[in-house]
């Protein structure tokens, strides 16, 4: 039965990728800038019939339903189309720039989870201490924080001034490492490169702060305000007066239900670190999908950015459809 409701959930998500790829490629068509000017723009002196061909090649030559009518035909098969700058199929350049983007946007999340779940069960079991004061200035701290401006600042600070951290990139330029998944992690593990994995995950670290500050502070606060509602609740004062040990009160009592709400959230902010990394992703200069988009954008490569944008839009579908199937594990009264 819970089978037959993901599946369902799954064909509703199909008109509403349909909806993103019509509005993105409407978008993209309304802003400002000809992708063949400013390809033409780079070479020198050219003939209006050179122009008039690269238009034909590219389709735009044509009215724009008659795009939008190949774009989405072409996107039902599986094809993104053909990259106007990089000479590539769209699908081939999201594979190879995935696999950075979501070892980044783990190691973030991994990063948030490990400071957020502490600080939010120790804010609210405390309430009012001084642990509970400064958690949550340091939370509202790294909610205010842009993250460009604090990855300058750890950059300033482990790489230019202490030489502890790397600058950029993914890896050590002398680090070998064979090619496989795409995922370093995965790939140092699998070969047994303790090299390539110890500067993989050196690497890892700046933009994995950076990326995973905002996030920490935000399940935090919400993991907080949820445990202070459970916690007076009165299937947790019935625990306590039956003499369970505080620790289980407050584990296996009032946490379980405090994360339906936090766990909408983490599931929303699985969506925010895939497609919301593109700042992070260009201070580092980490060769993942969200730097691409950027330098898409504004090379107005219209199939690279509309496949793009759909990848983030089928990553945010897919969270919300995880959440709702966990729901129904931390509640079985919720239903999908």
């Amino acid at each position: 039965m819970k089978a037959i409701k993901i599946l369902e959930r799954i064909l509703v998500s199909i008109p509403i990728m349909f909806g993103v790829a019509i509005v993105v490629f409407l978008f993209m068509r309304l802003t400002p800038g000809d992708p063949v000017d400013i390809m033409m723009g780079r070479g020198g002196a050219v003939t209006a019939s050179e122009i008039e061909q690269l238009r034909s090649e590219f389709n735009l030559d044509k009215p724009l339903h008659i795009q939008l009518w190949l774009f989405l035909k072409d996107a039902v098969r599986g094809d993104l189309g053909y990259s106007y700058v990089q000479k590539a199929p769209v699908t081939n350049l999201i594979k190879e720039r995935l696999p950075a983007t979501i070892e980044l946007a783990l190691s973030a999340l991994l990063f948030s989870l490990i400071i957020a779940f502490p600080i939010g069960i120790l804010s609210a079991v405390w309430q009012n201490s001084l642990l509970d004061r400064l958690s949550m200035a340091g939370a509202f701290l790294g909610i205010s924080m842009p993250g460009f401006w604090m990855g300058i600042i750890l950059i300033l600070i482990f790489a230019v001034k202490l030489h502890w951290l790397p600058v950029q990139g993914r890896i050590d330029f002398n680090a070998k490492l064979a090619a496989g998944t795409g995922f370093f992690i995965l790939d140092s593990l699998l070969t047994g490169n303790h090299q390539a994995l110890v500067s993989t995950l050196k690497h890892l670290v700046l933009p994995g702060i950076t990326l995973g500050s905002m996030e920490a502070a935000v399940v935090a606060r919400v993991l907080r305000s949820s445990m202070l509602e459970t916690l007076r609740s009165d299937y947790v004062v019935l625990a306590r007066s039956k003499g369970s040990p505080e620790w289980s009160v407050v584990l296996k009592h009032a946490l379980r239900n405090a994360l339906i709400p936090t766990v909408t959230v983490i599931g929303l902010q699985v969506g925010v670190l895939l497609g919301g990394n593109m700042i992070v992703e260009t201070v580092f200069s980490w060769p993942g999908l969200g730097r691409m988009v950027v330098s898409a954008i504004f090379a107005r490569d219209f199939p690279l950015v509309q496949g793009s944008v759909m990848v983030y839009a089928l990553t945010f579908v897919l969270a919300n459809l995880v959440v709702d199937v966990l729901y129904t594990y931390l509640n079985p009264k919720i239903s999908l």
